[in-house]
């Protein structure tokens, strides 16, 4: 298992929490999601070695910004 953390911009409510979080689980391999609007964070538990990029395009894909770090 492996954690991963992605800033997202645009969640503004538990609303948002939800898509984001119902969009990440119909990818195979993402065992836990929990999206926070309040920090912006998403922090995303794997089974296994997933591309981070299949995950960020998930969530722009349902209308949000990933914040790439430098």
């Amino acid at each position: 298992m492996k954690e991963l953390e992605i800033k997202v911009k645009g969640m503004v409510c538990g609303g948002c929490e939800n898509r984001v979080q119902n969009a990440l689980k119909t990818i195979d391999g993402i065992e836990k999601v929990v999206a926070n609007h309040n920090t912006g964070i998403v922090s995303i538990t794997v089974k296994e070695d997933i591309d981070k990029k299949v995950i960020e395009e998930k969530i722009e894909d349902i209308g949000f910004e990933v914040v790439k770090e430098d």
